[in-house]
């Protein structure tokens, strides 16, 4: 069958047309106006006193380095299917490192919880699970919708290697009530799409201080911490987390994203 110019052209002009039309994902690079990027702050939460620089790939990120408990700024950074990892010092040999963005399933280690473009992220680099030696990161994404008028909104992330699952309370009152290591407080490890997103959620309280009183759920003993109040101000979101190494030797750090 032969078929003739016009139609030719016809068709081809079709395809081109849907083609173009296609959705992009965010692992594809804009192609106008200005590049796009994933903006992260990095936190140094291990414990080892070692101040350390965070790197995408091959490139350096961080300006100047992270003293132990202290975080960046949101930092303009590479998206999608990255490797995030951090070096000592000013030595340039990577310590640890971890793919983002690189599995078809939502997991802690990877899965689709890669940078997304133009949304907050934060990554810390810890201690492995019930390890003072190994290292690791972890990715956690920002909502930095403002909290209601009087209320200020908080995550609580357990980094305490050897530290069992914890209830978190605030005031008396029941904040978290199963937190484990590596996690924020009702962080969600399953599932695609939205619920992937839900991955260390910030929750509303009443502005004002906060006393913290943290419970081991295997043994119901009360956690000795080095500081137990945070005051929280109106209209500000914070991240507060858990570090240290043996229960009685804890501390409460936080900082705020806005």
């Amino acid at each position: 069958m032969t078929i003739h110019s016009k139609y030719l052209w016809g068709i081809i002009s079709i395809i081109a047309l849907s083609l173009t039309s296609c959705k992009k994902s965010y692992l594809d690079f804009q192609e106008e106006g200005e590049p796009l990027s994933a903006k992260i702050r990095f936190v140094n939460a291990r414990n080892n006193g070692a101040s350390i620089h965070f790197w995408t790939y091959i490139t350096r990120v961080t300006s100047s380095l992270v003293t132990q408990n202290q975080s960046t700024n949101y930092i303009n950074t590479q998206f999608g299917d990255v490797q995030i990892s951090f070096s000592e010092g000013s030595n340039s040999t990577l310590k640890a490192s971890t793919q983002f963005g690189n599995a078809a399933t939502f997991g802690a280690s990877g899965g689709p919880n890669g940078p997304i473009p133009d949304y907050y992220h934060t990554v810390f680099a810890i201690r492995k699970k019930n390890s003072v030696t190994n290292d690791s990161l972890i990715l956690f994404y920002d909502d930095l919708v403002a909290p209601a008028a009087g209320k200020a909104k908080v995550r609580f992330v357990h980094l305490a290697p050897l530290v069992s699952d914890i209830r978190v309370k605030a005031n008396s009152n029941t904040l978290f009530n199963s937190i484990a290591y590596g996690r924020a407080g009702n962080s969600i490890i399953a599932g695609t799409g939205l619920s992937a997103y839900s991955l260390g959620p910030f929750v509303s309280v009443d502005a004002g201080t906060l006393r913290f009183e943290l419970t081991k759920i295997a043994n119901e003993s009360n956690l000795a911490l080095a500081r137990q109040e945070i005051a929280v101000q109106e209209g500000k979101i914070y991240t507060i987390y858990l570090s240290g190494v043996t229960d009685t030797a804890l501390t409460l750090n936080s900082f705020t994203h806005n």
